[in-house]
């Protein structure tokens, strides 16, 4: 059975690796990306379990944003933690998403993933911006489901 992480290259996970690094030196927020090949469930609730999961409600400031993608089922959300939903107007993500997806129709997951974290961090810049002290407080590295 093919692992979860087929459909990304791995050129296509060093870029999004590279993708986090780089938005995160923009913001305090920390990104994460989370891969499943299926999800059976509303994708938002499942990107809420994975989100828990990974302990991203943990941050200092709740402000973690979760990509999640499940490949073979087609789905995707954004997700983002307390902290910043009460500082974003609606639809903050959306923009976002919709670019993103229109990569994933072009067959383009690593690129659309890696442009759609490049401008979560410039969004979430103006709200949390980048401090001298600031510490990674999450893993960079994708995470990916074990079916």
């Amino acid at each position: 059975m093919a692992n979860t992480s087929d459909k990304l290259s791995a050129l296509d996970k060093a870029e999004i690796v590279k993708a986090i690094k780089s938005a995160e030196k923009k913001t305090s927020g920390e990104i994460q990306v989370h891969v499943d090949k299926h999800c059976k469930e509303d994708v938002l609730d499942r990107a809420a379990h994975v989100f828990k999961t990974l302990k991203m409600h943990e941050t200092k400031e709740r402000n973690g944003v979760l990509f999640y993608l499940a490949i073979k089922d087609h789905k995707f959300a954004i997700l983002g933690d307390m902290g910043i939903n009460q500082k974003v107007e609606e639809g903050f993500w959306d923009s976002i998403k919709d670019h993103v997806i229109a990569k994933f129709r072009e067959n383009k997951f690593g690129e659309g993933l890696s442009e759609g974290i490049l401008k979560a961090g410039e969004k979430l810049s103006s709200h949390f911006p980048y401090q001298d002290d600031d510490e990674n407080e999450l893993s960079d590295e994708i995470s990916f489901g074990k079916d």
